[in-house]
């Protein structure tokens, strides 16, 4: 890869098409939607010398966002991609459980909670009731709901469910990079709504996507691995081909590029880490 290189963080609707990284990455950072945005950035550090390190900004419930930004990538003539590296997402299913329950330690007890985020695919908004329910079963609140901004229930939708089923406090935890707006909520009876996060603190996200690159580039440099060729297979497993009975294991073996010639596979584990199938809330 050459000397100096530039870091792009493709965004999808999870970080508002880059709309809510504005001031939060540092000013080198290049913010941009997938697509001709992308392309056109990777092209212009390609003509002022530079190789490009290419994060997608998502959270665990896109795996198409990593898809695309890889066929974009793909689509750098074969000469200049030499300088062009993907890098592994910014976080997993597992790590959005993490910020998640960390999110929900710092809530009271007393409050239910309401995990939003921007509306996705069927597949993508059932991973999060998946997501809610662990943050349910390994937290402390009773009342773990979910809502979908753009989507159904919304979050005015979902703090009406948490108050027929005896909330009297309700608490937006963000599954996204930004944090949604109070929702206004007719009824007679009105219950306080607070919003939390956001769900990754700046330096905490400025921190991750450091490590997101230097990772990608120490395999560049140690293996010839562009990541390209790995990114293509992110949305493979994901719909209604992809779906196991209850009790069977969820482990893949998939290819990775590290240049010519050279192949390995590993497995990839659930995104539980223990591959059980969890009841998700309603």
């Amino acid at each position: 890869m050459a000397e100096r290189f530039g870091v792009i963080a493709v965004c999808g609707r999870e970080a508002a098409y880059g709309r809510a990284l504005d001031g939060v990455v540092d000013p080198g950072v290049n913010v941009v939607p997938s697509g001709r945005e992308l392309f056109r950035s990777v092209s212009a550090h390609l003509r002022r010398g530079e190789g490009t390190v290419v994060v997608p900004m998502t959270l665990g419930r896109d795996p198409e966002l990593v898809a695309d930004t890889a066929r974009t990538l793909r689509a750098v003539p074969g000469g200049e991609r030499a300088a062009t590296v993907l890098a592994e997402p910014f976080g997993t299913a597992q790590h959005l459980v993490g910020w998640l329950r960390a999110a929900a330690g710092r809530v009271p007890e007393t409050s239910a909670l309401l995990v939003t985020a921007p509306s996705g695919d069927p597949f993508e908004d059932a991973e999060l009731y998946r997501i809610a329910a662990l943050v349910r079963r390994y937290g402390r609140h009773d009342l773990v709901e979910v809502a979908f901004t753009g989507g159904d229930p919304d979050p005015a939708e979902g703090v009406r469910r948490c108050r027929l089923l005896g909330a009297e406090r309700v608490t937006l935890l963000p599954a996204g990079f930004a944090p949604p707006e109070a929702p206004e909520v007719s009824g007679a009876v009105r219950l306080p709504v607070d919003v939390a996060g956001p769900l990754v603190p700046a330096s905490a996200l400025r921190r991750v996507l450091a490590e997101r690159v230097s990772d990608a580039r120490r395999r560049w440099r140690e293996r010839g691995d562009d990541g390209i060729a790995t990114g293509l297979t992110a949305a493979e497993n994901h719909g209604h081909s992809h779906t196991h009975p209850p009790g069977e294991g969820h482990d893949h073996g998939h290819g990775h590029h590290h240049g010519p010639g050279h192949t390995h596979m590993h497995q990839h584990p659930s995104a539980d880490g223990a591959g059980q199938v969890i009841r998700s809330i309603a």
